[in-house]
């Protein structure tokens, strides 16, 4: 009888936890908009390969709500980029702030060698126990292991954006992998467009409007120092013609 009680308490203990942790994420698209919102931006021309992508959501304290696919299963899509996706949201999140967004974008040139931001790359490791956690036929569903879990990680190259609501409140990252990281970009850019949640105060492209990529590297010096470089001439000409973000 008093194992019995003890076993109840302790499933009451780790729901009541697991509720307190998933708590941020209440103000964030649940698993089914996302996904919705991430197979309507990929199925367009983003500049790419046309790939199946990931897509993972972090709260502000960078704990996983939501993962998603869109292939039908796992194998459809890079299997690496599952992990890279939640590096992305989780780097965005990291390194943004209410007055100041931060894409993955916007970081590459900055943690190149010599870049004003060398080495944040090695910092905030991946919680390779989280990140590798089974079952594997959970993956990019609504039970995915992530989930509730804080993944780490910083990635330096398109795909990662912070949320923000109508009214300016960072919510959390959205981090997109699965196809070159200027695609990536492209289609993050315009999956949080879909969520509204693109209301981005400022940010370090030329106009200091919001985060979007900035294509300035010339050899190998970005004009800027938050430059990304080049994959393909149709990614950067769908970027270049984004509207500001927000707008």
């Amino acid at each position: 009888m008093k194992k019995t009680i003890r076993s109840l308490l302790l499933v009451g203990t780790l729901a009541l936890t697991s509720n307190a942790v998933l708590a941020g994420c209440n103000s964030l698209p649940d698993y089914t908009t996302l996904s919705s919102a991430l197979s309507t931006a990929q199925k367009e021309a983003n500049g790419g390969f046309s790939l199946n992508m990931w897509a993972t959501i972090v709260d502000r304290d960078g704990i996983v709500c939501a993962v998603t696919m869109t292939a039908p299963n796992r194998g459809g899509q890079w299997p690496g980029s599952r992990v890279i996706s939640a590096q992305k949201a989780n780097t965005a999140n990291a390194f943004s702030l209410a007055h100041l967004a931060l894409s993955t974008a916007n970081l590459y040139s900055a943690t190149q060698p010599g870049g004003s931001l060398f080495g944040l790359q090695e910092s905030n490791p991946v919680n390779v126990v989280a990140a590798y956690q089974g079952p594997s036929k959970n993956y990019g569903t609504v039970s995915d292991p992530l989930i509730g879990q804080k993944i780490g990680g910083v990635n330096v190259f398109g795909g990662g954006l912070a949320l923000y609501d109508a009214t300016g409140n960072l919510l959390g990252g959205i981090g997109v992998s699965g196809d070159s990281s200027c695609a990536d970009h492209n289609i993050a850019w315009k999956t949080r467009k879909l969520l509204n949640l693109d209301h981005v105060y400022k940010g370090v492209n030329p106009t200091h409007s919001d985060d979007n990529i900035v294509y300035d590297i010339t050899g190998s010096t970005s004009a800027s120092g938050w430059g990304h470089p080049v994959c393909s001439q149709a990614a950067k000409d769908i970027a270049d013609n984004f509207p500001k973000a927000g707008s």
